[in-house]
């Protein structure tokens, strides 16, 4: 009797949404609070679209900037290790043999079940450094574009998040009213972008749009208050 064939869907870019996470998330509450703190200070919207958006372009190239240095900095962390793991297989390789088998016995296998594994390691340098990067330090090889990618994915996240609670106040002329909007269209994004998040990393989705909403309104009321102390 024919079998359906077993296929298996597993979500493959937690980096991407890491990185929209971050650029997003801080795009929707630093803005706002700026323009929220402006808002008490000043009646005129230009002068508060005027800063949002200089905020808007600053902020973005500076957690850009952020997003590249920590990508670079885990690619060059996992180059350092491949290179003393490659190091020590060739000048002590009866320790690293030991720690092969260290590492087997922690998934349930013997002496005797590991040793074939490790002597069918040591025939393979190659494959015996992969397996110790990942197995014993659980290191994985990054995209070599990362850094680039990441960059551009948290600056692009975060003017898009910017713009959200700074449009109102292209369309008003009175600094209150353009606010109360502000905070109405933050609070749906925030929702919507928790909901969307949700339905990507497996959360429930409206159980992420409540979180996303009340940690992000939580993180806005802070800032502005913040922002309207100091104004």
């Amino acid at each position: 009797m024919p079998q359906t064939p077993h296929i298996e869907h597993h979500f493959t870019a937690s980096e991407v949404v890491r990185d929209v996470v971050i650029g997003m998330s801080d795009g929707l509450t630093v803005p706002f609070a700026l323009a929220a703190g402006l808002s008490g200070a000043v009646e005129s919207t230009g002068i508060i679209v005027t800063a949002g958006l200089a905020e808007v372009a600053a902020g973005s190239v500076a957690m850009g900037l952020g997003g590249f240095l920590a990508a670079r900095g885990d690619s060059e962390h996992f180059h350092s290790e491949h290179l003393r793991e490659e190091r020590e297989v060739r000048e002590i390789p009866e320790k690293e043999a030991e720690e092969v088998a260290e590492v087997l016995q922690r998934y349930g296998m013997n002496v005797e079940q590991s040793a074939p594994v490790v002597a069918a390691l040591r025939r393979r340098p190659e494959a015996w450094v992969d397996f110790m990067m990942r197995f014993e330090l659980g290191l994985e090889e990054p995209d070599p574009g990362r850094a680039l990618k990441s960059a551009a994915t948290i600056a692009g996240a975060y003017v898009a998040g910017g713009l959200i609670p700074l449009s109102p106040y292209f369309a008003v002329s009175s600094a209150s009213t353009g606010l109360l909007f502000s905070v109405l269209v933050t609070a749906l994004a925030l929702a919507v972008f928790g909901y969307i998040k949700g339905r990507f990393t497996g959360t429930k989705p409206f159980r992420g749009a409540l979180q996303t909403l009340l940690v992000g309104g939580l993180a806005a009321s802070v800032a502005f208050a913040i922002a309207r102390a100091i104004s």
